[in-house]
């Protein structure tokens, strides 16, 4: 049961702290809530499974994720740590995540010890900073918005803003998406603390940069998360605004294909999203 004395982001974080049943058996709480278990959730759970199990000295650096099946809140979730391969440079390890004797969710993930090499970047894309915004959602939601939209702002973790949030590039006509974020408190010094956190927001917006352009959300449909790569180009802090900005290159056979990428402030690249994602029109009255 929560605890109304937590904020928001406390209670999220919270959610990451696993039980250790065994060396490599973890149990973790899906938390209160109705319909599908949010994807994010799965994977940043995995993350500190994972990471739980790696020498200090070592951060993630990529992960490779399917969703099996979808979560719900109804049972806890049972993860899985297989220890592929323990090096002086690189760690792999697997993660199956189960919920009610199935499994929902499989990861590989790498993780690096730090070492000196080539350092160069394409540059950021531009984006107003986000002090010169207004939180246009939350605006948007307390003037319009019924009692759940509300409820849903008022306990998310995450401050949003933007610009324009996202809609179809003139030029080469695919869809995108960008806003800045940033935790809505102060984050612990556990660095896996802060992987996590990236790991459960990057899942967030990522169909929804299809859904700005073709509006697929609006139209009802079906939508879901199929795999999910990141890699984190040095060990992430996440103690301010963030710029999170999405594309999509491609789309067909009703599967999108969308990439992301995560800047600080300076324009510093921190991490590299792709995903698939399955996104089905509503079906007409015909083929019913």
């Amino acid at each position: 049961m929560a605890d109304p004395a937590q904020t928001p982001l406390q209670r999220l974080l919270s959610q990451f702290e696993l039980d250790r049943l065994d060396k490599d058996l973890f149990l973790g709480s899906p938390g209160p809530g109705k319909g599908r278990l949010f994807g994010g959730l799965i994977a940043a759970q995995s993350v500190m499974a994972a990471g739980r199990t790696v020498e200090s000295g070592h951060y993630l650096h990529s992960l490779h994720a399917y969703f099996l099946r979808p979560g719900n809140h109804d049972a806890p979730i049972r993860y899985t740590v297989y220890r592929i391969r323990d090096g002086r440079s690189f760690t792999t390890r697997d993660v199956v995540a189960y919920q009610s004797g199935e499994a929902i969710f499989s990861v590989s993930t790498s993780f690096v010890a730090l070492e000196e090499g080539e350092d160069y970047q394409a540059p950021a894309p531009y984006s107003p900073p986000p002090q010169s915004l207004r939180d246009l959602e939350a605006e948007w939601t307390m003037a319009h918005g019924d009692a759940e939209d509300r409820e849903w702002l008022e306990q998310n973790p995450i401050e949003q803003r933007h610009d324009k949030p996202g809609g179809k590039d003139p030029v080469t006509g695919v869809p995108w998406r960008a806003l800045w974020m940033r935790p809505k408190g102060e984050m612990p010094d556990d660095p896996l603390l802060h992987t996590a956190l990236l790991t459960w927001i990057s899942d967030d917006g990522l169909i929804s940069t299809v859904a700005w352009w073709g509006e697929a959300e609006r139209r009802g449909g079906m939508r879901a998360s199929l795999d999910h790569a990141m890699w984190f180009h040095e060990p992430p802090r996440w103690d301010d605004w963030l710029l999170y900005r999405s594309e999509s290159n491609i789309g067909r056979n009703a599967r999108s294909l969308v990439t992301g990428a995560i800047y600080t402030p300076t324009g510093a690249r921190l991490v590299s999203v792709t995903q698939e994602a399955l996104i089905r029109p509503p079906r007409r009255r015909s083929e019913f």
